[in-house]
């Protein structure tokens, strides 16, 4: 089955929460600020020059990822990646990593950066298999789950 990555369009920003929540629920727990976020990607992710990308099976949403802007002009932080429960292990998150990651090249960023947890070991893998490296993890992270930063430079 062939999987299309296409650019965020609002009727699909339900399927972004959805995919998230359902996430956050099964891997951890779900945040205020991932609630503010995941409700209204728009105000926190597109319209501060952020990228939305869906992955499609046919007509069916199976999985999202966002890249938001940093604080270091050409780092974008890869978040927000989710795949449906019943499409897990057919490498769709690869597809959208792999999108990612040549969507930063054609952009001419310097970095993409992630925050995450090492429980989450097939996550981390894949990660490391695209060449993320670790990076020290700030003690003010944005994110409580987190345990680990990691790094892909670009322009190397």
């Amino acid at each position: 089955m062939i999987i299309k990555i296409i650019d965020y369009q609002n009727e699909y920003a339900k399927h972004f929460y959805d995919l998230n929540i359902e996430w956050l629920r099964t891997y951890f727990y779900v945040e205020p600020f991932d609630e503010e976020v995941l409700s209204q990607p728009n105000k926190y992710i597109i319209d501060k020059g952020g990228f939305i990308f869906f992955a499609l099976k046919e007509y069916k949403v199976v999985g999202t990822v966002a890249l938001m802007p940093t604080n270091e002009n050409g780092i974008l932080e890869l978040t927000k990646m989710a795949v449906l429960p019943e499409e897990r292990g057919q490498k769709i998150g690869q597809q959208l990593m792999q999108h990612c990651i040549d969507f930063a090249k054609s952009k001419n960023l310097k970095a993409l950066l992630l925050y995450s947890n090492t429980k989450l070991e097939n996550a981390i893998y894949m990660y490391r298999k695209y060449g993320f490296k670790e990076l020290q993890l700030e003690p003010n992270s944005p994110y409580k789950r987190s345990d680990i930063k990691m790094l892909l430079n670009i322009t190397a």
